[in-house]
């Protein structure tokens, strides 16, 4: 008999040519920073780019910690600049970090791009399942090799084009980081229960889009809300 519980049909497939919109639990991003980057004391002197940030989950957090965040997504979410992230011109060392969600099936061609644009490293959240497969680390994984994966304890759910507090999933979820300066053997790290002390009530809010397609540590001015923000949060 099929299994048709909510987390086991809560696992991500989508059609080939899908924009895999699956946004980010904003905790999952914090989680990041505070149990997995060895360099969070030096981030407010550092840029950032997402190049897939959908209504803007990520960078709002990513804002939280980084100097500046610029943020961009193939689709018009109507928060950051419309463009894509695999055909766009980017110089070499750009950024000095690039984090991002990118679509599962476009994962493997986002980090090779992210790695010749990142000065100092590059964070992937992926499912788990993403560090295998043979033809993967052939084409990925053996020439760059991650410094390490920080695989999630915790479920971290993810709903089709929206946040969902209440959701659920049976997909495994972790963070890849690639690191500049790295040599070596990679290292698996555990992310611990963390979801009660990193989440906020304000996390499920529709983040307003930047005054430019660069995101700004809380604590200055706003930008004025567009006509759907103000339908939904006026």
């Amino acid at each position: 008999m099929q299994n048709t519980s909510h987390a086991v049909m809560a696992q991500r497939s989508e059609a080939k040519d899908s924009l895999d919109d699956f946004p980010t639990p904003p905790w999952a991003t914090r989680a990041l920073i505070e149990h997995v980057l060895r360099s969070k004391g030096e981030l407010k002197r550092q840029t950032c780019l997402e190049p897939a940030c959908g209504a803007g989950h990520m960078s709002k957090v990513l804002a939280e910690f980084f100097g500046e965040v610029k943020s961009s997504d193939i689709h018009d979410y109507r928060y950051g600049e419309v463009q894509d992230f695999l055909k766009k011109p980017l110089a070499v060392n750009s950024f000095d970090w690039v984090i991002t969600n990118p679509p599962f099936r476009l994962a493997e061609e986002f980090a090779l791009r992210a790695i010749k644009v990142a000065r100092r490293g590059v964070a992937i959240l992926a499912r788990t399942v993403f560090i295998e497969s043979v033809g993967r680390y052939e084409r990925l994984f053996m020439e760059h090799t991650p410094a390490l994966f920080a695989q999630f304890t915790e479920r971290v759910p993810m709903v089709k084009g929206r946040l969902d507090r209440k959701a659920s999933t049976a997909t495994g979820y972790g963070w890849l980081v690639w690191e500049r300066e790295f040599k070596g053997r990679p290292e698996l790290v555990w992310i611990p229960p963390c979801r009660k002390s990193l989440e906020r009530d304000a996390d499920y809010d529709l983040p307003p889009p930047p005054a430019t397609a660069t995101a700004t540590p809380s604590g200055q001015k706003k930008p004025k809300m567009n006509k759907v923000q103000e339908s939904l949060f006026g």
